[in-house]
């Protein structure tokens, strides 16, 4: 292996001990504690260190939100391809989601609540959230109904999850009534 080599992948190691040990942090204390002189101090590097990485922690959190796209597509592939039928991949997809948002909370936020300097909805979109809601349409597309146009039937059912997940969590909405809500989401609104 080359100096080079060498160097490359101990910057890489670097640069996912920092993504790592702020998304840690987040999840145990919430995005305030998060600072980077909390993370030099944890990771045992300077803070210029840090900063020869990302070049704050807006940057820091749109890396933790493109890692948590990842994540959240494959478990969405995952719940839906066990699934059998329409209706069942659907409901699937709901739970997935909302047991995602519910387990990787400091992560939902980085995604869709924080400014981490990402394009949504746009030519330049990093791919992994493009591929977070490729994850979606490919489940709802079957289900938008004729005539309607499958991108945005998954933006509003996506916008139907975001709200349960983002009231449940905010205690809005009791907790027991969790499973009929997504009954409802499913049966009403993707009628399968």
């Amino acid at each position: 292996m080359s100096v080079k080599e060498r160097k490359e992948r101990e910057r890489a190691e670097r640069e996912r001990l920092i993504v790592a040990t702020a998304r840690e942090l987040a999840e145990q204390q919430g995005w305030d504690a998060v600072t980077t002189r909390r993370l030099a101090e944890r990771i045992e590097y300077s803070q210029p260190v840090l900063y020869s990485h990302f070049r704050g922690k807006r940057e820091i959190i749109g890396a933790v939100a493109l890692e948590g796209a990842t994540e959240m597509a494959a478990a969405l592939r995952a719940a839906t391809s066990a699934a059998d039928g329409p209706r069942e991949r659907v409901a699937a997809l709901a739970r997935a989601y909302l047991d995602f948002a519910e387990h990787n909370p400091a992560v939902y936020d980085a995604l869709f609540q924080l400014d981490g300097g990402l394009a949504y909805a746009q030519e330049d979109t990093p791919e992994p959230l493009k591929d977070a809601f490729a994850a979606l349409l490919e489940c709802l597309a079957e289900v938008a109904g004729d005539g309607v146009h499958p991108g945005l039937f998954t933006e509003v059912f996506w916008a139907g999850l975001h709200g349960l997940a983002t009231l449940t969590r905010a205690g809005r909405l009791l907790p027991e009534d969790a499973e009929p809500r997504v009954e409802l989401l499913v049966d009403r609104l993707a009628m399968v």
